[in-house]
């Protein structure tokens, strides 16, 4: 069954709903991860088992939304950010597991090519176009995260069109349907780089730690990785909570 992929415009969403969201990339191996972006299979399990023995579930960022909308708590955003074939063989059944869902981010500009934006390495094989549409019959959301791995705030007009627009032109021809979510590369926007996106249709925006920007065109995000056990991930939550408690942007009794 596809995902729901849809999701209130971001003109709709209150500025006040940013929910917590979890960032992870890789599912492999964490012995050679010089960005710390691999969470092997039996620690995702385990934060997943975490997060439902606290009554959460994880979801895809559109569901999400949609969910927060209709005044529904008690979920938690899952994303994956730059589509690695890892994630249909070491992600997908565990998440089936526990019952949940989540956005993979992929790079339609390379389709089963590798993260050569990485000059450490290792490299790691993305997900073909095939792979992708087997993450959205399995009941995944895929979203955009441009089409190459490129810094947006870098690029010229015409550049950033493509990586913005054409990306999600992509998408539709390989889902069949247009993505909802747009993830940043590197997690930077600038206002320019959110209207793009806006222009473009997507419904929402994700970042990692937006500042100003942060809303439903850069919704922030929590990095996790492999060393994130459950009193590492409460204190995550718990800074998140703060940060917008801070800024005004957090509703008061938010689960999730």
């Amino acid at each position: 069954m596809a995902a729901d992929t849809s999701a209130p415009r971001a003109r709709t969403l209150p500025l006040r709903s940013l929910p917590w969201i979890l960032t992870y990339h890789s599912v492999s191996d964490p012995t050679d991860d010089p960005y710390g972006i691999a969470v092997s299979a039996d620690r995702l399990d385990e934060q997943l088992t975490w997060l439902r023995r606290r009554g959460l579930t994880g979801t895809g960022i559109a569901a999400l939304l949609s969910a927060r909308a209709a005044g529904e708590r008690g979920m938690v955003g899952l994303t994956f950010d730059d589509g690695y074939a890892d994630f249909l063989d070491e992600a997908l059944p565990v998440l089936l597991a526990h019952g949940c869902s989540a956005t993979v981010f992929v790079l339609p500009g390379r389709p089963g090519g590798s993260n050569a934006w990485d000059p450490l390495g290792p490299r790691r094989p993305l997900l073909t176009e095939e792979g992708i549409r087997t993450a959205v019959a399995a009941g995944m959301e895929v979203g955009s995260h441009g089409m190459l791995h490129r810094d947006l705030t870098a690029l010229s007009d015409d550049e950033l069109h493509r990586e913005t627009h054409g990306s999600r032109d992509a998408l539709h021809r390989i889902t069949g349907q247009a993505p909802s979510g747009f993830c940043y590369p590197y997690g930077t926007a600038d206002r320019r780089v959110a209207q793009s996106v806006r222009d473009a249709g997507y419904a929402y925006g994700c970042a990692l730690a937006p500042g100003p920007l942060a809303g439903p065109l850069a919704l922030p995000r929590t990095h996790v990785s492999h060393a994130d056990r459950g009193a590492r991930l409460r204190a995550k939550e718990v800074r998140h909570r703060l940060r917008h408690r801070r800024t005004g942007t957090a509703a008061p009794g938010d689960a999730a």
